[in-house]
């Protein structure tokens, strides 16, 4: 039960026509996440240099939405005017965080100031305060709590992020129940595999011919290979075992192997209470992208609004996916005649599966990345930048081989004062 790139549609980003930049702002965070991948090295980052970023990459990445990372964004002391200058550059700011700062007070000043809304990292292997240890079924009381929270706000996009171990992989269909029951108010979901830096006494990881401690040195290194195996296929299979209705649409391949789907979208179709009837078809996906970047210039990867209306199964002319979940739609209607007039809602499931280390030693990353951030005035992948910070560029994974002694990482510059 796997997908196939061929019933899919290829996303088709690129490096400088891509929906997504990644705005690091700050590496200090409130809580502590099993292989995070970034270190507190350096605080704050100062304002100015923050809005260098997001010029570059209106410049360089023709974004439609700036996700707003780190560390974590809402105790970054100039969140608010950060946002305001992102949309005033006419992009998306959102807000990647833990939700452990946000109140209802600070949703409707970021709001405000023009966020497009969240997404909330919540998972079983989180150090979050009176949670630690929760099974995924227990922390949706939570999820529940921020999507609430920002559904009474209004107007705001609201996301949910797990990161997909071993442990909670046969828990991810009690997160989709949930989410499908709210579908009125959680726009989606995103599942990302966790991955690390395997430790193998053939591999040796270096910087040009000189040898690097990267297991010491990098916070997503991994003592078990065998913790790092799990693939977007694992997670698709897990959701579509338990919910038929559930298909991909969608799709980002390596950067190297063939096979490897890195980035696998779903997007269902559905209403209040968990009344799901199908999923969007690669048609429909197709055609929403090329008419969104010709009408606005760039490609889309979130939307204000997931209420989406009946109008959709017109789209069943063109999608055979669709047509499939009108006759599901038309089927609950002759058992439940009232539910005609319940709103229909699109609610997506993101997975996300990257980097991985070949057995020749090559880094299969996300082919045209979604989540390149900004390093001395050059896109780099987010999720390895820490190795930028410590040894100013990628490390390589060779095996078998004799080199110098080891190096060093550099010192970072230290970080400044909070207020």
């Amino acid at each position: 039960m796997k997908p196939r790139k061929r019933d899919m549609y290829r996303f088709p980003w690129s490096m400088n026509d891509n929906p997504i930049g990644w705005l690091e702002i700050t590496d200090t965070c409130n809580i502590y996440c099993k292989g995070c991948y970034r270190q507190n090295l350096t605080g704050h980052r100062p304002l100015d240099e923050v809005k260098k970023d997001v010029d570059f990459f209106k410049e360089w990445r023709k974004c439609d939405n700036i996700s707003i990372a780190g560390g974590e964004p809402l105790i970054y002391p100039d969140i608010l005017d950060l946002v305001a200058y992102i949309r005033q550059q006419g992009m998306k700011p959102l807000i990647l965080t833990n939700g452990v700062a946000l109140t209802p007070e600070l949703t409707r000043e970021l709001k405000k100031a023009g966020a497009l809304g969240f997404t909330f990292h919540i998972d079983s292997s989180q150090r979050r305060p009176g949670h630690f240890g929760k099974t995924e079924a227990e922390l949706c009381e939570v999820r529940q709590y921020y999507a609430e929270m920002v559904a009474e706000v209004g107007g705001m996009f609201a996301s949910f992020g797990a990161t997909i171990y071993h442990s909670n992989l046969h828990q991810i269909p009690d997160i989709v129940a949930w989410a499908n029951k709210n579908i009125d108010i959680v726009h989606g979901l995103v599942f990302i595999t966790y991955r690390g830096v395997p430790e193998d006494e053939a591999i040796v990881y270096a910087v040009g011919d000189t040898q690097v401690d990267a297991l010491d040195d990098l916070s997503y290194a991994s003592a078990n290979p065998d913790e790092i195996d799990i693939k977007s296929t694992d997670v698709y299979s897990v959701i579509k075992e338990q919910y038929p209705h559930y298909e991909t649409c969608a799709y980002l391949g390596g950067s190297v192997s063939h096979e490897s789907i890195k980035w696998l979208i779903g997007v269902q179709i559905g209403a209040k209470g968990g009344h799901m009837y199908g999923s969007l078809g690669p048609k429909t996906m197709e055609i929403a992208q090329v008419a969104y970047h010709l009408l606005n210039g760039s490609y889309f990867a979130y939307t204000h609004s997931h209420k989406i209306g009946k109008k959709l199964f017109f789209m069943g002319l063109f999608d055979k996916h669709i047509r499939k979940a009108f006759r599901a739609f038309m089927s609950d209607l002759v058992r439940h005649p009232g539910r005609l007039f319940r709103p229909i809602y699109v609610q997506s499931i993101g997975i996300v599966q990257a980097p991985d280390v070949l057995e020749d030693g090559r880094a299969d990353m996300c082919d045209s990345c979604p989540d390149m951030t900004v390093w001395d005035g050059k896109l780099v992948n987010s999720c390895r930048m820490d190795e930028f910070r410590l040894y100013g560029t990628f490390i390589t994974v060779q095996k078998g081989v004799q080199l110098k002694s080891a190096l060093k990482p550099q010192t970072p510059p230290p970080p400044p004062p909070n207020p």
